[in-house]
């Protein structure tokens, strides 16, 4: 079992393992939601099927916060949220170089492949492209005998599939571990340094501000940083 940060009877807020899945796919691997759902099945003795909304995704190699509804009006309000970006997700990555900025905003147009399930930067006039934006910020800069390692922290606007790994790769950026995006920089066998390390929402019934924080695990590259979340 995982954290479980925060629980009420409106929302579950858990930091996601990594390498864990947070909603079944083709794979048919046990998902975090599955684990969830369970969970407030035994604990609450709820008879049948128990409820639990899926409120937002995190690609599978990554880690961290993650927000689940325990009602259907709960799921509606933080989907709106989300639509709003009254719900903020921030994240910390690694990456490979140094960016050419230290703050940025990055506007793209992203487009997925679904039989490869990869996804890659194209012309807003392609069909089926999505607009993609998220703000980022150059924390620190490490020289390592790999070359120069940033960690940096990113905002999201919107939540598109593999946005933050496609949009740094194509600035030049692959994230740290990354191989389907940075495949020519990185070793196979290296963890994606990408993790949710910080979620602010409002609550969905007592119309409240949370917050909540945690730390990516600490090997390697995250160790040769200082992590201080606020």
């Amino acid at each position: 079992m995982f954290e479980i940060l925060h629980e009420d009877n409106h929302i579950i807020v858990a930091e996601k393992p990594q390498n864990t899945i947070i909603a079944g796919d083709i794979t048919g691997d046990e998902s975090m939601f599955d684990i969830l759902k369970q969970y407030i099945k035994e604990k609450y003795n709820k008879p049948g099927d128990a409820y639990l909304g899926l409120v937002h995704r995190l690609d599978r190699p990554a880690g961290g916060l993650a927000v689940f509804a325990r009602t259907s009006k709960a799921a509606s309000r933080l989907q709106e949220q989300l639509k709003s970006n009254e719900l903020k997700r921030t994240y910390y990555c690694v990456v490979r170089g140094v960016p050419a900025n230290t703050t940025d905003r990055l506007v793209n147009y992203l487009k997925k492949n679904e039989k490869t399930n990869t996804v890659e930067v194209v012309p807003p006039a392609v069909e089926g492209a999505k607009k993609a934006i998220l703000n980022y910020k150059l924390l620190q800069t490490v020289e390592t005998k790999e070359g120069p390692l940033s960690l940096i922290q990113v905002q999201l606007e919107t939540g598109r599939s593999h946005q933050i790994r496609v949009q740094m790769a194509h600035m030049g950026c692959a994230l740290w571990g990354d191989q389907r995006y940075g495949f020519n920089v990185n070793k196979k066998g290296q963890q994606l340094a990408l993790y949710a390390v910080k979620l602010r929402l409002i609550h969905p019934t007592k119309k409240e501000s949370m917050q909540f924080i945690c730390y990516p695990p600490q090997i390697a590259p995250w160790t040769s940083f200082r992590l201080n979340i606020e």
